[in-house]
């Protein structure tokens, strides 16, 4: 009988307040944060180098909270960039991980990127490193969605 979080198209919803993903459960899967009051904090497993992704896509529009994604220890960090569209024309922004210190991904729904259509992609590069890319619409000032916040 298949699991009740998994439909057809191998997509797990993330429906709870927190998620810890693991590579039993969600390696190969799509993981829709579709939780619009409070958003969803998802702890990635520790990075070990096994070379496993993880794929992150914003389904659901926040009305509160936001959507997080973060590595499981104050040893591991995140590599690579997130790019934002901006309000005006056909612009982009980009920022990048600060290497050795950026640990979470911060999705408000506005600034930081986070409307629905949004994805973030993890890969487990290394022991302790993440490799990260984030694609998102954002709106106001944008901002970067990377911060240290693991401890």
């Amino acid at each position: 009988m298949p699991s009740p979080y998994f439909d057809n198209y191998g997509l797990v919803r993330l429906e709870a307040a927190s998620a810890t993903i693991t590579a039993d459960a969600h390696v190969g899967q799509r993981l829709a944060m579709s939780r619009a009051a409070g958003g969803v904090t998802a702890t990635l497993p520790a990075a070990t180098g096994s070379g496993n992704r993880y794929e992150f896509l914003v389904q659901t529009a926040l009305t509160s909270g936001n959507y997080i994604v973060r590595v499981a220890n104050a040893t591991d960090t995140m590599i690579g960039t997130a790019l934002l569209f901006a309000d005006g024309g056909d612009t982009t922004v980009g920022f990048a991980a600060v290497a050795g210190t950026s640990d979470t991904i911060t999705l408000s729904g506005t600034a930081t990127g986070g409307v629905p259509g949004a994805y973030i992609v993890a890969d487990d590069i290394a022991s302790g490193l993440w490799h990260v890319r984030v694609v998102s619409d954002a709106s106001g000032t944008e901002a970067t969605p990377f911060s240290a916040t693991v401890s």
